[in-house]
């Protein structure tokens, strides 16, 4: 059964899990994702009974549960939690630096953006290190970060045949989103640089560097600047 809080609906996911869709409440998708993003830290913080994940996307928010049943009294829990819930200020958030080397060796598709974009790779390289990007979800491996934010002027279809291996530390942008490829994998994006960070390391608590609502800024870093860095990263 479809339950509403105001715009926003939730919706059975599967027989074990919940979907809360803020699509209604704004046509902004700077707004929505700040207000999934905040609803699910304070669903986070509210401990629900029954809720054993809760995983944010760009205007959604999927709650995981530990029964098939979902019982009234938890979605009215989660109804409240989500209708008094103010976006989290800037403040509250971390800003990660990544650093990134676009020397021609790492940024594969430099020609290809610079095409598309019609923009000189130089001014590809300051749009991307003077853009502050939002961590709006995980996914498609551990600690891939979807960035939103990405300026309308670096908005560049994906390859038209992806790669059948992506150099892990990779950073890429693909129509308005930016990401960073935490390992070797199959992959469509246009690769514009890398980083020598390790975005994920299973030994680390939390084993991924970046979290949900963190903001990202990238920095340029010459090729010598890299290898001393990657060196540290082993």
């Amino acid at each position: 059964m479809t339950a509403r809080c105001g715009h926003v609906k939730i919706t059975p996911l599967g027989d074990a899990a919940l979907l809360i869709d803020f699509a209604a409440e704004s046509s902004d998708a700077g707004v929505l994702l700040q207000r999934a993003l905040s609803a699910a830290s304070a669903l986070e913080r509210a401990q629900l009974k029954d809720v054993v994940e809760v995983t944010s996307a760009y205007q959604s928010i999927a709650l995981f549960l530990d029964r098939s049943q979902t019982t009234s009294k938890l979605k009215d829990q989660i109804s409240a939690v989500v209708g008094s819930t103010e976006p989290l200020p800037a403040t509250v958030r971390a800003t990660i630096d990544i650093p990134v080397c676009y020397d021609a060796e790492f940024a594969l598709d430099a020609q290809r953006v610079a095409n598309e974009t019609q923009l000189s790779f130089s001014n590809i390289i300051n749009l991307h290190t003077f853009t502050e990007f939002t961590v709006a979800c995980l996914g498609f491996m551990p600690g891939f970060p979807y960035l939103a934010g990405l300026p309308k002027q670096l908005h560049v279809p994906r390859l038209p045949t992806p790669r059948t291996k992506v150099p892990a530390g990779s950073v890429a942008v693909a129509n308005a989103q930016a990401g960073i490829y935490p390992f070797e994998s199959p992959g469509g994006w246009n690769i514009i640089g890398r980083t020598p960070l390790r975005l994920f390391d299973a030994s680390n608590t939390p084993p991924a560097l970046l979290a949900l609502g963190d903001r990202v800024r990238f920095r340029l870093i010459n090729r010598a600047e890299f290898d001393v860095a990657a060196s540290n990263e082993t």
